[in-house]
């Protein structure tokens, strides 16, 4: 276990460029640290940068361009708050995700973290670097670090594809609602059953994503509910099955109930969510 190990923001930058490695830059003061993790990703072929404080983080950046940043909150300087609020400044609505490893789980810092922008928050009081390389490498595989289409200079969609995500986990909700946003759909999002079709029923999405178990009401149960709801409109609404089953009898009873699709989580990356929106949305034109 590494000792004294205090707050770290999981933060990814810019997307990958697909002919170097990537690269990742470590904002820290603790060098000891900085050196266990850096030999750590190194050894796994990451692409490895530090800075010992905040503006030196901030300049690092600007640098060598990093696709992940593992940020310290307390720093001299500036501390990782700072930072993050610099770096939102600077990338705006392209901000990526946030992914928070911290000890403290403090309330305050929570709040004051999702506040900034942060995708999800772990509470670990000791933690091996090989903890820290499977989160790295899970936002790598969920899509959240990777090449993006070159910019066109077209202007936003005036009017975007409205989404609602029913999911109760907060790493998936966030992470679709993140790289949804970022496709420029319009996108909200509900906890649980109840608040999922409630939301159905008053923001009329045009397609939901819809996990099958969760507290309160489960997909299963939603799906009911809209296909037999007298408003012909709400009654169509598209929608797609978010889950970890994988029995064909569960495959089975949500087309059975009128699903237009089924994803199994486990089995899809973010971009191929994404091509299954397009296609159903498609499909219904």
């Amino acid at each position: 276990m590494v000792e004294g190990v205090r707050s770290f923001l999981i933060y990814p930058i810019n997307p990958m460029n697909t002919e170097r490695k990537t690269t990742i830059l470590i904002i820290e003061d603790e060098e000891i640290l900085v050196d266990v993790l850096s030999k750590k990703l190194e050894q796994e072929g990451y692409r490895v940068f530090s800075a010992g404080d905040g503006e030196a983080g901030i300049a690092k950046v600007a640098e060598v361009q990093p696709d992940l940043i593992l940020l310290d909150i307390v720093m001299p300087k500036m501390d990782g708050y700072e930072v993050l609020t610099k770096l939102k400044e600077q990338y705006g609505d392209k901000m990526p995700a946030v992914m928070v490893i911290s000890n403290s789980g403090q309330p305050v810092e929570l709040e004051k973290v999702k506040a900034l922008g942060a995708l999800d928050y772990i509470v670990k009081a000791q933690f091996t670097p090989e903890e820290v390389l499977h989160k790295v490498e899970s936002l790598l595989l969920m899509g959240d670090v990777q090449p993006a289409a070159a910019s066109t200079g077209d202007q936003p969609s005036e009017n975007p594809t409205r989404i609602l995500i029913v999911e109760d986990d907060q790493f998936l909700r966030d992470l679709l609602t993140t790289k949804l946003t970022k496709e420029e759909f319009n996108v909200s999002a509900a906890i649980d059953g109840p608040g999922g079709l409630e939301k159905i029923l008053k923001e009329q999405p045009e397609i939901v994503l819809l996990d099958i178990i969760m507290p309160g009401m489960d997909g299963f149960e939603i799906l009911k509910r809209i296909r037999s709801n007298s408003n012909m409109q709400i009654a169509r609404t598209p929608i797609i099955l978010l889950s970890n089953l994988g029995q064909e009898a569960d495959v089975a009873k949500g087309r059975d109930l009128g699903a237009n699709d089924y994803l199994i989580k486990s089995n899809f990356t973010i971009d191929e969510i994404i091509e299954k929106i397009q296609k159903t949305l498609s499909a219904i034109k």
